[in-house]
């Protein structure tokens, strides 16, 4: 039997004051934290159908990143560095520990360097077409082959990337329907993704993001973070699950065996068919994934 995707957020928006905004968030369940970090250009909806899966013993949070989802939108640039930074007040205020980060596209980015600046309050990492080696940092546009190098290269040239973002909507629009999921978003769906984003001025967050891709050394603090993420991924022994789809976008075929290969204390599930979003095509395999492993992951704080 297969189970239904549902277009339906059945959860109450919290809303915490950080640096000056507001950022908005889940709150469900009880029992150790599952904090679930969500990329671009998605919110704390991209969760729906997994949140369910381990509330009956953990307290699950899903937090909308600044300017994203129901999260202020603050006069800042939307770097990595901003962004970090408000993730990192965001814990501190919720006074959150014990954390097990389930994460994906630049909350993967964003969780590992919590992870691994945090270590001793992080008890595990579960990620899925994560910002990592073998694939980033990127030596160059060609290395992300030539229809995607292209495309990112246009996304981060001055007037192209602001049309293509700003005024078309581009990753709303076309990357996460078009070449991000395999099935068709329901109209409930995209209406949902589209809230945050209803003029370019709102859209600002989502062009900054491929903006801070660590391509050819550039931006250089991300570059740098993106590498000692990748570093300190090869070397931690902190328990790890990683799911992964077929063919991948960020975390292709070569990408996953490398990742079986190199890390350490990793449980690797296969979720069939996917793109980049891969909590659309099967949230449910993931959730049932995701709740056995916390299950074996038990009381084993790192």
């Amino acid at each position: 039997m297969t189970l239904m995707i549902s277009s339906e957020f059945p959860f109450e928006k919290k809303f915490i004051e950080v640096n000056g905004s507001k950022m908005a968030y889940v709150d469900e369940g009880e029992g150790p934290v599952v904090l679930f970090l969500h990329g671009n250009p998605t919110s704390s909806y991209l969760w729906r159908n997994i949140i369910p899966y381990v509330t009956d013993d953990h307290r699950a949070i899903a937090v909308d990143l600044i300017g994203m989802g129901d999260s202020g939108k603050p006069e800042i640039d939307y770097s990595f560095a901003d962004h970090a930074a408000y993730l990192d007040r965001f814990i501190e205020a919720l006074n959150l520990t014990d954390i097990t980060l389930v994460i994906h596209d630049w909350g993967s980015a964003l969780g590992m360097r919590y992870a691994r600046l945090n270590e001793a309050n992080v008890r595990g990492l579960v990620f899925m077409e994560a910002v990592i080696p073998p694939v980033f940092p990127v030596r160059d546009y060609e290395a992300l082959g030539p229809e995607i190098g292209e495309l990112f290269k246009n996304l981060r040239t001055p007037n192209i990337g602001e049309e293509l973002v700003l005024q078309q909507n581009f990753f709303v629009e076309t990357i996460l329907p078009e070449l991000g999921i395999l099935r068709d978003l329901t109209e409930a769906e995209m209406a949902a993704y589209r809230a945050p984003y209803p003029t370019p001025e709102s859209r600002k967050p989502t062009l900054r993001w491929p903006r801070e891709i660590p391509i050819g050394g550039e931006p250089a603090e991300t570059f740098a973070i993106v590498e000692m993420n990748g570093e300190w991924l090869m070397m931690t022994e902190m328990p790890k699950l990683f799911f992964y789809a077929e063919p991948g976008v960020l975390n292709p075929a070569p990408a996953v065996e490398y990742i079986q290969a190199n890390l350490k204390n990793i449980e690797t599930v296969f979720i069939g068919p996917g793109l980049h979003y891969i909590q659309e095509d099967n949230p449910h395999g993931i959730g049932e994934g995701l709740a056995a492993w916390l299950k074996q992951l038990g009381g084993s704080a790192v």
